[in-house]
């Protein structure tokens, strides 16, 4: 089961990097009528999950030494993404406000870290 985690973390940090980087074309060269604001929180979207893509495969290659808390970084890095990333396009693309999804979302991702940082410290 562990491999296949690790897997995981890896395939979803790829992802996540290949959908950054087509909402980061989408946002420079298809959405120049959207109102400044909401372009902004495209864009921080945007580079939340530039940084995070590779945060998740990390979690997967460290993960064999790094054991259970690196994997709890994974999810929380997984899960965090989806639902900040989710909810700011939302708000942004549509005018859908998702409430205190977004906020939930970056103290998931903020958990990622300090999960991943205690694996090192517990590392195998």
């Amino acid at each position: 089961m562990t491999g296949l985690l690790d897997r995981l973390w890896i395939g979803l940090g790829a992802l996540a990097g290949l959908a950054g980087v087509a909402m980061a074309a989408v946002a420079a060269h298809g959405l120049s009528a959207l109102d400044p604001a909401a372009l902004r929180m495209v864009n921080s979207a945007v580079q939340m999950q530039g940084w995070h893509a590779p945060a998740l495969i990390l979690a997967g290659i460290w993960a064999p030494r790094g054991g259970r808390f690196a994997h709890l970084a994974g999810a929380a890095f997984a899960l965090g993404l989806l639902l900040f990333c989710g909810a700011v396009y939302s708000l942004a693309l549509r005018g859908v406000s998702w409430g205190l999804v977004a906020p939930a979302g970056g103290v998931l991702l903020m958990l990622g870290w300090a999960l991943l940082g205690l694996s090192a410290l517990r590392a195998r």
